[in-house]
């Protein structure tokens, strides 16, 4: 009986060192990868400061646009629901 124990004991411990090399340290690996790159800068990294500003403007552009278009619609769909609020009392 005691010797089955010991055995038992042997396994469970076979089977976490198996699960330590192959689960565990890769992931640990790979965290401390991504960590270092992550605040790792290089001399030449200026930044893509000229495709932010083009987001920035082309998303203003379109909203202004899209505004222009819809604001009659969205004037009269508010208009109407606070027309219908005001209908309730």
């Amino acid at each position: 009986m005691q010797k089955l124990e010991v055995l038992s004991i042997r396994l469970g411990m076979i089977i976490l060192r198996f699960v330590e090399e192959i689960v565990a340290k890769p992931w640990r690996t790979l965290n401390n990868v991504l960590a270092h790159h992550r605040y790792e800068k290089t001399e030449n990294e200026r930044g893509d400061v000229p495709g932010w500003v083009l987001v920035v403007l082309m998303t203003a552009g379109l909203v202004t646009g899209i505004w222009t278009i819809a604001a009659p619609r969205l004037n009269l769909i508010l208009k109407n629901s606070l027309d219908s609020m005001n209908a309730i009392r």
